[in-house]
């Protein structure tokens, strides 16, 4: 059985050891991990300028990016992998409302250059290793698989 001060000591000490273990693990992640895994180096004027229009136009108000958003809309970490540019581009520019499977997206009418500012952001967030997040789906190929 410890005594007041011992147990104190031991409270303390493993205090200080797990906030020093915190703050190592952290610096390790933020400096080596993080840089590698988003590929700083893809960061064109196009990708940041493509972000501030996501961020402008509330786009996180319906879809998700990186897990983080709304759930009204589609996920759209990896969509150019899922759907391809042209199709993005035609969802972008397009003059009227567009509603796939009963919900309505807002016709932002975007011009040339911000549907390719859009379009590189999207391209760098799917270039972004995010360990298998989304995970791909797994179709069937045959009625007895």
């Amino acid at each position: 059985m410890l005594s007041k001060s011992q147990a104190r000591t031991f409270f303390l000490g493993g205090t200080v050891l797990s906030f020093l273990v915190f703050l190592g693990l952290s610096w390790h992640s933020l400096s080596k991990e993080v840089p590698k895994q988003t590929h700083e180096e893809n960061l064109t004027p196009e990708v940041v300028r493509g972000k501030h229009l996501w961020d402008s136009n509330n786009c996180m108000g319906c879809h998700t990016i990186f897990g983080e958003g709304a759930y009204y809309a589609p996920e759209l970490t990896k969509v150019v992998e899922r759907r391809g540019d042209e199709y993005i581009k035609a969802v972008l520019k397009s003059p009227i409302p567009w509603s796939p499977r009963g919900r309505k997206m807002v016709a932002y009418n975007f011009s040339d250059t911000e549907v390719n500012d859009l379009l590189a952001f999207l391209k760098w967030t799917g270039g972004v290793d995010l360990n298998g997040f989304p995970p791909k789906p797994k179709y069937k190929t045959s009625i007895n698989n």
